[in-house]
């Protein structure tokens, strides 16, 4: 058995023996979530040095029929996202423990299983040998988590869960299987492929089909939270917060822009890609929702809201560094993916631990909560720097290579979006910081503390913000083999 194959299964198992254990044994149900985080964590590690060396792992499970098959391989960029991915599932598993427990949140089997499942989906996706392949995982992950955007049950949860899936299913349904159809139709395979599976003939000859093609899948990944088709991301903070932590600021947000770049690189192709100018389509779409998400973000009181319109720009970063094709645009865009997530998933982290010690959502809120929470947020100051982009933190890194990829492409314009967008998120997050370090706390808050279970994983991915920062070699090494 590959060890892709295994790295999919083994949350998928994790959710069996959850669903086995049930309420009654909480202890045991939650050692099997973490486990499974820890044992899929080690094999998405192991395969790192075989991928830098130059190996692909694989296999083929079944096949429909010629260029249509259930198919797994392990590559640079899937490493990456994977890797990430599994991590941070392990750590989010084990800061859901002390949420559910602190808040005697109901239906604990059914989230835990179904929080297992979205990774074994996940990383479905990461492995994806295919179009086929990726379509069925990308899928099963926006049916796996509607039960966890509606976890609450309540009015405000069930709608916010119906837009979820009205956005994210009816343009995989809509637009992109009907990518994927023309794309099978012109070239009788869904492998990806490095530069592209489009003849030179085809790129020729119907350059405005193929843009419409990019175009379908460009919005079809819905999940990337491209505007106009974002709104879903907003509304799905009804969730509880690690939901929203781990799915909507690593996974379920990850893959949308993981699949879109995928498509880029591996479906069209640099070349092919230039040529019909999707890389203009995708640039102003990205600029645009980079600058727009980022001024909404300034109108949110509600700390999840404007944490979300935050990921809806900064999703945009590593589709516009993609879209740049050149070496530091995609090494930055690659790179986005996990610095991003490690910074995103710690703001939330933190809004879920101001909510179990204090019950509070609404920035107005939190003047002088420092003085009771140092920890929390130290972690959300920390994380904040990255999310601007200060040197030392994993989003410099990222965003430095992006910028130097608008350089490479001659694109002033494009560098002064990057630069603006800094500044308005220095402008949403900011005062946050201060009014927690430095407003006076209101009477009455002597008995807030904080949760040791949730506290500790909050920390860890705040350090990891910093680290990555100092010391990016892997993440940039797998992020520089994905351009092919």
């Amino acid at each position: 058995m590959s060890f892709p194959l295994i790295a999919i299964l083994v949350p998928a198992a994790g959710a069996i023996l959850i669903g086995l254990t049930g309420q009654g044994r909480a202890n045991l149900r939650e050692f099997w979530s973490i486990a499974a985080g820890v044992v899929m964590s080690a094999v998405v590690i192991s395969m790192i040095p075989d991928v830098l060396d130059g190996g692909s792992p694989q296999c083929v499970l079944f096949r429909l029929m010629p260029g249509i098959e259930l198919a797994f391989r392990a590559d640079a960029f899937g490493l990456l996202f994977a890797g990430g991915a599994a991590i941070l599932y392990t750590l989010t598993s084990f800061y859901s423990i002390g949420y559910m427990r602190t808040l005697e949140e109901h239906a604990q089997t059914r989230y835990f299983s179904c929080f297992a499942l979205a990774l074994t989906t996940t990383m479905g996706v990461a492995f994806a040998a295919n179009l086929f392949t990726l379509f069925l995982f990308y899928e099963a992950l926006s049916l796996i988590t509607y039960p966890l955007v509606a976890h609450k049950e309540t009015d405000e949860a069930r709608a916010g869960a119906r837009k979820y899936a009205i956005y994210l299913l009816g343009a995989a349904k809509v637009l992109l299987l009907s990518a994927i159809i023309l794309t099978y139709n012109l070239t009788g395979t869904l492998d990806f492929k490095a530069g592209g599976i489009f003849s030179a003939a085809t790129v020729s000859e119907q350059p405005g089909l193929l843009l419409v093609i990019f175009i379908l899948f460009l919005f079809g990944f819905a999940k990337n939270a491209l505007m106009p088709l974002h709104s879903w991301l907003p509304a799905a903070m009804v969730a509880p917060t690690p939901v929203s932590a781990l799915l909507h600021a690593v996974a379920v947000v990850k893959t949308g822009v993981f699949s879109t770049l995928r498509m880029f690189l591996f479906v069209f192709g640099p070349v092919a890609m230039g040529d019909i100018g999707g890389d203009t389509v995708a640039l102003i779409v990205a600029s645009v929702t980079i600058l727009v998400a980022s001024v909404l973000a300034l109108g949110q009181d509600n700390l999840k809201a404007r944490l979300a319109f935050s990921t809806v720009s900064q999703l945009s970063y590593i589709i516009l560094g993609a879209a740049l094709l050149n070496a530091s645009g995609v090494m930055g865009g690659s790179a986005h993916i996990t610095n991003h997530a490690v910074s995103k998933i710690t703001l939330f982290l933190c809004a879920g631990s101001i909510y179990a010690s204090t019950h509070k959502t609404e920035i107005s809120q939190l003047s002088g909560l420092a003085k009771r929470m140092p920890w929390t947020m130290g972690a959300f100051a920390l994380a904040s720097m990255s999310i601007v982009g200060i040197p030392l933190t994993s989003g410099f890194v990222s965003k430095w290579n992006i910028a130097l990829g608008t350089l490479d492409a001659g694109s002033p314009v494009l560098l002064g979006v990057l630069l603006l967008s800094s500044l308005l998120s220095a402008a949403y997050l900011g005062p946050i910081v201060y009014k927690a370090y430095f407003e006076k706390p209101p009477e009455g808050e002597d008995d807030v503390r904080e949760v040791p279970w949730m506290v500790a994983p909050l920390v860890i991915t705040a350090a990891a913000s910093l680290l990555l920062g100092m010391f990016p070699g892997v993440v940039l090494d797998l992020a520089g083999r994905v351009m092919p």
